[in-house]
């Protein structure tokens, strides 16, 4: 706080004592004028308040001129000075270019202007400034209001040869202790200041005089203009004369040319109107050729639709006989199986017979020996050979069985047979009716086509009467066409109407000027009213004009400058209201006037 506080003591005496020293030198300030140089030390001791550190490869960097070089991003007007900073050579540090840019911004008279810019956009200066900064506060504004009177002075600052990188920014208090010293020499330095101005007036009046010579020539010149210009009237009446003869001659041809197309039209309409009634009976006649057709093709894919489904409903009976026969050779694989398998156990009897057979044999053999047992091998004989015949009866049971299968199956393969050949049989039937459906399909084709050929053809007839009606409307666009250019040749002549009154307006105003300059060369006794060809550059600030920088006269002295160098306004003698004046007129006037006042 202490710190912003006294930068800000510090700037309002800085500024104070510059203006103070500006004005009672009475002339354009130097790089080397003291109060000055320590005035851009205080702003820049002021601009590096706070600062935030940016880290690079090199090192630590704390500049200023990176929250200046957003001023040309916010304000257009500041490319300039950005350019000629960037284009300077000899400028290798950031501090360099920024002494610069404000050595720049003064001598243009913006430098509160472009600071305000960076004050309405604190959110950008955040990037650059901590929170505490003196930019960032309320001080910020009351530097750029102090900084607007700096406007008064006119300083001539040289960049080129000065060694801005290098120079130390070290305030030098004994300035400001020197100030009330200086006080009793002050009436002196007003004396001298009194003289300077009276002989300024002198030089004044001298000019004056030599610029009333100018100002008559000009008067002649106008005088031959306004002559001129009335030549120029009289052949413009001329021009407007035989302007309107062509006027009427094309209005005569217009109205000729609209009668004979008004009369091609209703030909042409009578003829399409002909040409229409016969196309919509023709039409009503195929419309109801189509409509007879349309209702036979309909009914014939009804029937064609019923003999679809009795196809589908014979494909399936079909597919069920397939399955049932499928069903019956599985029965008889199974029965075959069992059969087999019957087989199987009658051969495995016979084995067990063999066996026995040899088992018997080999007991008669035994018989002396074992005589006891052979009441007990026929008792198990008998009940084997009982057990053999009732395998017997269940093999002719068994064989009884099949034959009676193979007899089922015989009369099922008859039946199938049967069927297969009725389903055959519809199956031709059914293919006999899909060739007649098929020719009288083919019949119905060629009516279609003949149908297609009948429709192209009305469509041909359709188009042509299209092309006919394009043609009709080809002349309406003519026709249209005609009428614009006679609203086109209308406005010309209201057009060159309104220029001659215009003209006459001009006239009567160069008169009313002429008189105006006359009187003002009476009261002023004025100065050289330069040329817009003969100025290339500004005089004050030597810049070239371009498109955007353009010419403005000084209503003072009549030199012409650019519109920073003109942006002041006074108000003379020769002129009621407040009129442009460069920067050097506005101070020595408002130096007239304090002096007059006093």
């Amino acid at each position: 706080m202490e710190e912003r506080a006294n930068l800000m003591n510090m700037m309002k005496l800085s500024i104070k004592i510059l203006i103070q020293s500006a004005l009672s030198l009475g002339r354009t300030l130097d790089s080397d004028f003291p109060p000055l140089q320590q005035f851009f030390v205080v702003l820049e001791h002021c601009l590096k308040h706070g600062l935030k550190v940016k880290k690079t490869f090199i090192g630590q960097n704390k500049s200023f001129f990176g929250p200046l070089e957003l001023v040309e991003k916010l304000c257009p007007e500041a490319s300039d000075i950005a350019t000629s900073v960037k284009n300077l050579p000899e400028l290798k540090t950031a501090v360099g270019r920024g002494r610069a840019w404000l050595y720049l911004a003064l001598m243009q008279k913006k430098l509160a202007d472009y600071l305000k810019v960076l004050l309405d956009h604190k959110h950008l200066l955040s990037e650059f400034y901590e929170p505490d900064a003196l930019m960032m506060e309320e001080e910020g504004a009351v530097i750029v209001g102090l900084l607007v009177g700096l406007n008064v002075i006119d300083a001539n600052l040289c960049l080129k040869g000065e060694d801005l990188d290098s120079q130390v920014g070290v305030i030098d208090f004994s300035l400001y202790l020197k100030e009330t010293q200086d006080s009793d020499g002050k009436q002196d330095g007003g004396i001298t200041a009194v003289l300077d101005q009276k002989h300024y007036v002198e030089e004044l009046n001298r000019h004056l005089s030599c610029t009333v010579a100018d100002l008559q020539n000009k008067i002649d010149c106008l005088e031959k203009t306004n002559s001129k210009l009335q030549e120029e009237l009289a052949a413009a009446t001329d021009r407007i004369g035989s302007l309107q003869e062509e006027q009427q001659q094309l209005k005569q041809q217009n109205e000729l040319i609209r009668e004979r197309s008004e009369k091609s039209v209703e030909v042409t309409k009578e003829d399409t109107k002909v040409e229409l009634d016969t196309y919509k009976q023709s039409r009503q006649g195929l419309d109801e050729m189509y409509s007879d057709v349309w209702k036979q093709l309909k009914e014939e894919k009804k029937i064609r639709l019923e003999l679809e489904k009795e196809l589908e409903l014979q494909i399936g009976m079909k597919t069920e006989m397939e399955i049932a026969m499928k069903l019956l050779e599985k029965d008889t694989h199974e029965k075959q199986d069992t059969l087999v398998a019957l087989r199987q156990q009658l051969e495995e009897v016979k084995a067990i017979n063999l066996q026995m057979f040899h088992k018997s044999q080999n007991a008669e053999c035994s018989l002396q020996q074992k005589t006891e047992a052979i009441s007990s091998f026929e008792g198990k004989t008998n009940e084997m050979m009982s057990s053999m015949k009732q395998m017997e009866e269940r093999l002719q049971q068994a064989e009884k069985a099949r034959q009676a299968a193979e007899e089922r199956c015989s009369k099922m393969k008859q039946e199938l047979a049967g069927r297969l050949n009725s389903c055959r049989q519809q199956m031709a039937q059914l293919d006999s009716k899909c060739s007649t459906l098929e020719k009288e399909l083919k019949s119905e084709k060629e009516q279609r086509q003949i149908l297609q050929k009948e429709l192209h053809q009305e469509k041909d007839a359709t188009t042509l009467l299209k092309t006919e009606l394009q043609q009709m409307e080809g002349l309406k666009k003519e026709l249209r066409k005609l009428q614009d250019e006679k609203q086109q040749l209308k406005k010309v002549r209201e057009e060159q109407e309104q220029a001659l009154q215009e003209m006459g307006l001009h006239l009567s105003q160069s008169k009313l000027k002429m008189e105006d300059i006359k009187e003002v060369n009476k009261a002023l006794k004025g100065h050289t009213w330069l040329k817009d060809d003969e100025a290339t550059h500004c005089k004050q600030c030597k810049k070239e004009f371009s498109i955007s920088r353009r010419k403005h006269h000084c209503r003072n002295c009549g030199d012409i400058f650019c519109n920073t160098c003109s942006s002041n306004e006074l108000a003379l003698p020769s002129y009621p209201k407040p009129v442009r004046v460069c920067d050097n007129c506005h101070t020595l006037l408002l130096q007239q006037c304090s002096s007059n006042s006093s």
